[in-house]
Parts: structure tokens; C-alpha cells; sequence
């Protein structure tokens, strides 16, 4: 889990790609192989595996071999974790609006 700005930074940067959040999409519904992955973005696998390396080297993803096939797991704490940073700074603005709000409208 990200402990620290750096590590939520990568989070976000990973995340900034289409096709990765659209594979961090998939894999919240369960694990995927990396052919199903790349399959709906008709991407090569070893392009596939750079879009998952970035994903893993920000935790988001963890991945396993069995003979073949590598399995990718979706890492939920990390997503979680970057959700409670958005969830805290939506509340700040929220407030930060309401006050603002409250300001434009003068005295009651």
C-alpha cells in the first residue's frame, strides 16, 4: 500500500493511461491473464507487459507464472488508498464550496 506521496504519485501516473485503467477495470472483476488483457486493446503481449509493469511497479497489480500463463491480480489496498486521498479532497473542496457558497450570498 502506498505509505507515502511518491508512492500515490506513481499510483496516479499509472493510472493516467487509458489502457491501463481500462486493464485495472478488468482486474477488479477477478484475475485475467495477460492474452486477456491485451486481447480488447489488440495490443502485442509484450506491449501488453509494459503497460503491466508500470502497473506492478506501483503496486496496483501483482502478477504470477504457472507454466505459461501469467495471472495478474488486482492489489486492492493500493486502489483503496489512492480512492481515500480523492474521497479526503473532495470533502475539502466541498467545503471550501459551501463556504464560498454561504459568502455569495450574502447576509441572510
Amino acid at each position: 500500500m502506498p505509505n507515502q506521496l511518491g508512492s500515490l504519485d506513481q499510483v496516479f501516473q499509472a493510472l493516467a493511461d487509458p489502457t491501463r485503467r481500462d486493464m485495472v477495470e478488468r482486474l477488479i472483476r477477478g484475475p485475467a491473464s495477460v492474452t486477456e488483457l491485451a486481447r480488447p486493446h489488440a495490443m502485442s503481449l509484450p506491449a501488453a507487459m509494459q503497460h503491466l509493469q508500470v502497473l506492478e511497479a506501483c503496486g496496483l497489480v501483482r502478477s504470477a507464472k504457472a507454466g505459461r500463463v501469467r495471472t495478474c491480480h488486482i492489489e486492492p489496498d493500493v486502489l483503496r488508498a489512492a480512492e481515500d486521498w480523492i474521497a479526503s479532497q473532495r470533502t475539502a473542496w466541498e467545503g471550501r464550496l459551501d463556504r464560498l457558497g454561504d459568502y455569495l450570498a450574502g447576509p441572510p
